[in-house]
């Protein structure tokens, strides 16, 4: 039922992105409904009303899987200079709009595999790739470290 994991984003211009906007998240779980905000108050700048709910619970579930999985626990932040960046990006093209969260972490998203749909976690990345077009990640490189889990939507040529 899910894609392949290590996979880029299909063929999309650079140059054409019509919007762009970032923010950048503190290491604690307030920062979800953070993310939330900014992407309530960035599509709605955009005019990008029709995929609004998708867009939100699917940000919310990238988040929480960066949070939750790829920014060290308490102590290891303690031990460092300065908590690892959790950051959101949304990109806007006439047609199609990426979520991408950046976490720290090398680590392979891993869809959980409970069948109990009625468990409390365990199913972000099932509902990622139910509620977004397709999704997928890619390692960072250079000197960034650790990877970009994104999602993308179509959306109608009137939000262009």
């Amino acid at each position: 039922m899910l894609k392949p994991l290590r996979q880029g984003l299909p063929p999309l211009d650079p140059a054409a992105v019509s919007d762009a906007a970032s923010c950048a998240l503190p290491a604690r779980y307030e920062a979800v409904r953070e993310a939330r905000s900014f992407t309530r108050k960035t599509l709605g700048q955009w005019d990008v009303g029709d995929r609004f709910d998708d867009v939100c619970l699917v940000v919310s579930e990238l988040v929480t899987n960066a949070l939750r999985h790829a920014v060290p626990g308490e102590s290891e932040r303690c031990a460092g200079p300065q908590a690892p960046a959790v950051r959101l990006h949304l990109m806007r093209w006439s047609e199609r709009l990426v979520c991408a969260v950046r976490d720290p972490s090398h680590a392979t998203p891993v869809p959980g595999d409970s069948d109990d749909f009625s468990a409390e976690s365990g199913r972000g990345l099932f509902l990622v790739d139910s509620f977004s077009d397709s999704w997928g990640w890619h390692p960072l490189a250079g000197t960034l470290h650790g990877k970009v889990v994104w999602a993308l939507f179509r959306l109608p040529a009137a939000a262009a």
